[in-house]
């Protein structure tokens, strides 16, 4: 301002110049320190849209300490609040998939009030509709309870059993000998179909149902289905069925490999479902017998940044992760 002094200035203020010096070198500084959040949130957002903060915030405090930023949680909020980048809540209409009217066997609830303390001690499993331009598509998962970890899924144009069917197949494929898991899902006819059962009591599982309330009864495969249709773009309509299982795909791997769980410490669900487990055989179909080595140490974090694609949007490109290339997968590629 002309005619006024830095001096005059702090007389009038009744403050120092120092601490008038000091508090500008301050806001500067947290306008550095906003610009370079908000930088690292949208290069996060890029392959993780609709991440939430909390979640965000414990992906890149690695990066945040290297930077000298330390900020605590309601810095963080403000930041992203005053740039515009905190999500907004979105509604979705879903068709129904379960079809519970049948004369199909049904099995009782065998893991209502069960507390689970290893992996592979409980797998939930759940059907859900993807939409395309050339038709619906129906995502088959199967959860593990404790890891969080999707052990098994398959993406079809059908609503037939046989989804479901190889869903579990590709989680049987990486089930160590000796482990037989609960297996709970709701009353649909593709769970309780004699050629679905049958696979599963062939490897030694259990069969458990919901009963009464049968959302609440599945809640964490239900909120699987949400996870990865609200933050991972897989609510949206693509253009052909070959996107949607792509879609599919790397939507699964970042959240496995890239999206910190608060259940499991913020640890990542591939890493301590992997953690909990005898080393792999080679890969040979249904694993065969082997000596299981020592147990791992649960780490703290993954081992190698997985090299994951881009936004699972129809119309956009891929770009991979920079810094890696190749992509460390925690069960083979259907």
């Amino acid at each position: 301002m002309p005619g006024v002094s830095v001096s005059g200035l702090c007389r009038k203020l009744g403050m120092t110049r120092q601490n008038y010096y000091a508090q500008r070198r301050r806001r500067r500084r947290r306008a550095v320190d906003a610009q370079l959040i908000c930088g690292l949130v949208q290069q996060e957002r890029r392959l993780q849209p609709r991440l939430g903060t909390r979640k965000l915030r414990t992906l890149l405090q690695g990066a945040l300490k290297e930077a000298g930023v330390h900020l605590g949680r309601d810095r963080f909020f403000e930041v992203l609040r005053q740039e515009g980048l905190l999500l907004k809540p979105r509604r979705s209409e879903y068709p129904r998939t379960t079809q519970a009217y049948h004369n199909l066997p049904v099995f009782r609830n065998l893991i209502k009030g069960r507390l689970v303390s290893r992996p592979n001690e409980v797998w939930v499993g759940d059907l859900t509709y993807l939409r395309s331009e050339e038709g619906f598509m129906f995502l088959a998962l199967l959860t593990d309870k404790m890891s969080r970890h999707i052990v098994g899924y398959h993406c079809s144009d059908s609503l037939e059993s046989i989804g479901c069917q190889r869903a579990l197949v590709m989680a049987l494929e990486q089930l160590p000998p000796g482990q037989r898991p609960i297996h709970h899902s709701d009353r649909g006819s593709q769970y309780c179909s004699h050629e679905y059962v049958n696979l599963a009591c062939a490897r030694g599982l259990s069969m458990s149902m919901t009963e009464e309330d049968h959302c609440a009864e599945n809640a964490l495969a239900e909120r699987m289905n949400g996870i990865l249709k609200s933050e991972y773009g897989l609510d949206q309509r693509f253009k052909t069925k070959a996107q949607t299982r792509h879609a599919v795909h790397q939507a699964i791997q970042l959240y496995s490999t890239r999206r910190p769980h608060s259940a499991l410490g913020n640890q990542f669900p591939a890493v301590v479902h992997k953690s909990f487990l005898p080393p792999a055989p080679p890969s040979r179909g249904l694993p065969g017998h082997w000596v299981p080595g020592a147990r791992q140490e649960l780490p703290t974090g993954v081992q190698s940044t997985a090299p994951v694609g881009a936004i699972p949007v129809a119309d956009q490109p891929i770009e991979p992760l920079r810094g890696s290339s190749e992509w460390s997968l925690p069960f083979p590629r259907k």
